[in-house]
This record gives C-alpha cells, sequence and structure tokens, in this order.
C-alpha cells in the first residue's frame, strides 16, 4: 500500500469507536506500547482486541507451541498452527489483522534473569500467564519499574481480573501468597507451585472473555477514559450463574 494511504486506512480500521474517543486518546493509544506475556487463550484474545482497537505497538511472549488441545480456546490456534511457534503465529495474524502495527516478538520463558529486558519501556503490561511463580516474577518486576499490570486468571466457567500499579497491594499481598516479602528460592518456589499443581478446566468462551476485558482495561488506563478496576478491587464472573459478573473487594 502506498505510504500516502496508510495514515488514512489506520483511522478507518478504528472509526467505529471514534465516536468513543477524541483523536488526541486514539493518538494516545496508537503511540502506546503494551507487552502481553502468553498468547494462549487470555493472550490471544487480548492481543487481538488490542490490535483491532489500534495500539500502535505490542510486545508479545510465550515459549510454547500450539497443540490440538488449545483449539477450544485459543483464538490463534488451528490444525494449521500445530506444533508451531505461538508467538510466530500470532505475529503473523496480528499483522495481518493490523498491518499498521508493530509487533516484537519474544520466544522463550519470562524468568527473573530477561523479566526486566522483557518489560522495560512498556506502557503496560498485560499478565495472560498460566503460572503462579512467572505471575509473581512479573508483577514485581512491574511494580518496580512502576508499569501497570494486568492480570487475569481462569478455571472451568470462571475468571477473574484487576489491575495493580504502585498504589495498590501487590499481586502477592491481595491474593496471600507465602512468596510475599520473600526471595524466591527453591523452597519458597515449590510452596507457591504447591497451590496451582493441576491443569485447570476451562470453557473455550472464558479466556477469551478475559482478554477481551484486559484489553479493554489497557484502552482505560492508555486513555484515560472510564474507571479502572484497580486492587484490591477484582472482576469475578462464573458463565454458569445467571448473574455472572460481579466486582468485589478482597
Amino acid at each position: 500500500m502506498p505510504k500516502r494511504y496508510e495514515g488514512m486506512a489506520y483511522w478507518e480500521i478504528v472509526s467505529r469507536q471514534m465516536s468513543i474517543v477524541s483523536k488526541g486518546q486514539q493518538e494516545k493509544l496508537k503511540d502506546s506500547k503494551i507487552t502481553v506475556i502468553g498468547c494462549g487463550g487470555i493472550g490471544g484474545a487480548a492481543i487481538e482486541m488490542l490490535a483491532r482497537m489500534g495500539v500502535g505497538h505490542l510486545k508479545i511472549v510465550d515459549k510454547d507451541s500450539f497443540d490440538v488441545s488449545n483449539i477450544n480456546r485459543q483464538l490463534m490456534s488451528s490444525f494449521y498452527s500445530v506444533g508451531k511457534s505461538k508467538t510466530h503465529i500470532t505475529q503473523e495474524t496480528i499483522q495481518s489483522i493490523n498491518p499498521f502495527i508493530h509487533v516484537e516478538s519474544f520466544e522463550g520463558e519470562l524468568n527473573e534473569s530477561n523479566v526486566e529486558k522483557i518489560i522495560k519501556g512498556s506502557d503496560l503490561v498485560i499478565d495472560a500467564l498460566d503460572n503462579l511463580v512467572s505471575r509473581i516474577i512479573l508483577n514485581r518486576q512491574a511494580r518496580k519499574l512502576k508499569i501497570p499490570f494486568i492480570h487475569g486468571a481462569i478455571h472451568g466457567t470462571m475468571g477473574q481480573l484487576c489491575v495493580f500499579n504502585n498504589e495498590t497491594p501487590s499481586y502477592e499481598e491481595l491474593f496471600k501468597l507465602p512468596s510475599q516479602n520473600k526471595e524466591l528460592t527453591p523452597t519458597i518456589i515449590e510452596e507457591v507451585l504447591k497451590l496451582s499443581q493441576d491443569i485447570p478446566p476451562v470453557l473455550g468462551p472464558v479466556p477469551n472473555i478475559v482478554g477481551c476485558l484486559q484489553s479493554s482495561e489497557a484502552f482505560k488506563i492508555i486513555t484515560g477514559k472510564g474507571k479502572v478496576i484497580l486492587a484490591p478491587k477484582v472482576l469475578n464472573f462464573d458463565l454458569m450463574r445467571g448473574e455472572p459478573f460481579s466486582v468485589i473487594e478482597l
């Protein structure tokens, strides 16, 4: 596409939301950099919605490849993608949806030695992780760098979401984890891992709802529009209930 048309096409992509945001607010989305840790069920939905909303720079992180069991819930997965890198497939898909977005990918596991390099310079980070230890490492570094942290998690037909920053309790404090205020020694890591040893069941829509909600929290943080669900408030839902959504304070 000729360069002179690229700007026009970007604004056409986001045209249906321009009665909700000002041009200045949309420019903030266009200029933002968001890091999403995890490209599975939660992360795939969050990444896709951020791209469709016109976020300008996404950094995506995952260590895994797709398998057949991912197909019931992970939007980036298909039989075509089985055995292929989640970050590679996600980057390819997102750039086909919105070619004006810059997508940076990191294929590997987030850990204490690389977390600062991965998230430094981000306007916010989205937690689409499936294990507590990595989530603890991510939240600690986000607080250190004063980067807002959007948490999401699922189990079965249930999901939860909240936002942490340097004025809220930490993730470990809010959920009373045994690692709070402690070094992540092998003993502490073992204690944390005992809290989530089983592979959780999951109904397909659940992680996608969480990812979409995370993208809407990111929208609110970047644009300054709307009220963010800040910890200790937590949005919970159970799709099997007649009134599935509630916001509680822990």
